[in-house]
C-alpha cells in the first residue's frame, strides 16, 4: 500500500503528533511480507520551510506538497484537524481521493484558551452552559474570526473524511455532537502504550511536569500549588520535593520519567496523555487531571486531581510525597496490564483504510 502521512509537525519538532507520525512511518516502512518484501511505500508531508510564509501562503504551499507527494497514494492519513487537515481536504478533493483524519488534541479549544485566558475545561468548551465551571458562558459565541474559520473548516475536514480516528471515546462523543459527525464513520484506535521498562527506585524526589508553556496545561496554578505543597511537606517533616517543568527531546524525557519520583499533569483536559502512558511504561506513579479520556485504562493506578481546585492539587502532592504512599502507587502502576504497540496501531489504521476504499 502506498501511504502518505500528512502531519503539521514531524521530528525534530516536539509534540505528540510528531512522535505519532514518526513511529507510524517507521512501522510501515519496516513491515515485510512472508518473502521479506516491503508491504508499504510510505511518505511524509510535514510543514518545514513553508513555516516562513504567512498563514494562507503557508497552507497553499502545504496543499501543493500533499498533491506532489500523495498523487499516487492509496491512503492519505491526516494527523490533525486544522493545519494539515484543511489543505489535505482540498488536495484530496482535487485528486479524487479519500482521506482519513486521526484527531489528537483540539486545536480550536487550545487556541481559544491561549488567546483569552478563559480557563475553560475541554468538556465544557462546546457545551454552552453544560458544566459547573462554564459560569453560564457561551464560549462558542466568543470565538474570534480566525477561530470561527477553524471551527467551520476544521469541522468540514472531519465531515468529509472517509473515516475519523479518535484515541478515546470521550473525545469522540464531544466531537460528534459539536461537529455533527456521522457516528458510523468514526472509530477508536487507542494511543500507544509500550512494554514495561525494568523497574528502578527513583533517583530523586522530583515531580516531572515537562510540557509546553500553554495556558490550558495549567502550569501557573500547578506551580502555585506545588509551592504550597512544599511548605506542607516541610511542616510534616517529609523529605523535600521538587517540580521539574523543563522540556526535552522525547527519548531523554522518557528517561527522566523513568528515574523520577512522580509525574504530574494538571491540565484543563488531556484526551489521551502520552506522558501518563510513558509513566505507566516506566512504573512511575502519576498525578493526573480528572479531565482525561483514558480513565478506563488508568483509574486503578491514578492519583486524580481537579485542575480547577488548587487545594486538591496541593493535597495530592503532599500525599504522594510520603514515601509509603509513593511505594503503594508504584505497585498499582506496575499492575496496569494495558499495552498497545505501534504495530497494532498501524494494522488497525490499514484495516480502516481498506474498509473505506
Amino acid at each position: 500500500m502506498k501511504i502518505l502521512i500528512a502531519s503539521g509537525i514531524y521530528p525534530p519538532d516536539i509534540g505528540g503528533p510528531a512522535q505519532y507520525a514518526r513511529n507510524l512511518y517507521e512501522t510501515w516502512k519496516n513491515a515485510k511480507d512472508a518473502n521479506s518484501r516491503s508491504l508499504h511505500e510510505v511518505k511524509v508531508a510535514a510543514y518545514r520551510w513553508e513555516r516562513a510564509f504567512p498563514p494562507l501562503v503557508r497552507h497553499l504551499l502545504y496543499f501543493l506538497k500533499i498533491i506532489r507527494k500523495g498523487w499516487d497514494a492509496d491512503l492519505v492519513l491526516v494527523l490533525d484537524t486544522w493545519s494539515a487537515a484543511v489543505p489535505a481536504m482540498y488536495a484530496c478533493k482535487l485528486m479524487r481521493k479519500k482521506y482519513i483524519v486521526r484527531t489528537g488534541g483540539d486545536f480550536l479549544w487550545e487556541s481559544y484558551v491561549e488567546r483569552t485566558g478563559d480557563m475553560v475545561l475541554f468538556k465544557d468548551f462546546y457545551g454552552n452552559d453544560s458544566g459547573p465551571n462554564s459560569a453560564g458562558q457561551n464560549f462558542m459565541g466568543k470565538l474570534s474570526r480566525k477561530e470561527r474559520s477553524v471551527f467551520k473548516l476544521g469541522g468540514a475536514s472531519l465531515r468529509n473524511a472517509a473515516a475519523v480516528v479518535f484515541s478515546t471515546d470521550w473525545q469522540r462523543g464531544i466531537f460528534e455532537k459539536a461537529y455533527n459527525l456521522d457516528s458510523g464513520k468514526n472509530v477508536i484506535i487507542e494511543n500507544y502504550c509500550g512494554p514495561r521498562e525494568p523497574f528502578i527506585e527513583p533517583e530523586n524526589r522530583t515531580f516531572v511536569a515537562g510540557t509546553r508553556p500553554l495556558k490550558w496545561k495549567n502550569i501557573d496554578l500547578l506551580k502555585e500549588a506545588f509551592l504550597e505543597a512544599q511548605n506542607e511537606v516541610k511542616r510534616l517533616n517529609l523529605p523535600p520535593v521538587e517540580l521539574d517543568c523543563g522540556k526535552a527531546v522525547y527519548d531523554s524525557f522518557v528517561e527522566k520519567i523513568h528515574r523520577s519520583y512522580a509525574v504530574i499533569l494538571a491540565s484543563l483536559g488531556d484526551i489521551s496523555p502520552n506522558m501518563i502512558f510513558d509513566a505507566i511504561r516506566a512504573g512511575t506513579p502519576f498525578v493526573v487531571t480528572k479531565e482525561n479520556g483514558v480513565m478506563n485504562r488508568i483509574k486503578d493506578a491514578a492519583v486524580l486531581v481537579d485542575p480547577k481546585n488548587k487545594k486538591d492539587i496541593v493535597d495530592k502532592i503532599v500525599w504522594l510525597a510520603d514515601p509509603k504512599n509513593r511505594a503503594e502507587q508504584a505497585r498499582k502502576v506496575q499492575a496496569v496490564r494495558f499495552t498497545h504497540s505501534w504495530e497494532q496501531i498501524a494494522e488497525e489504521i490499514v484495516r480502516v483504510a481498506t474498509k473505506n476504499k
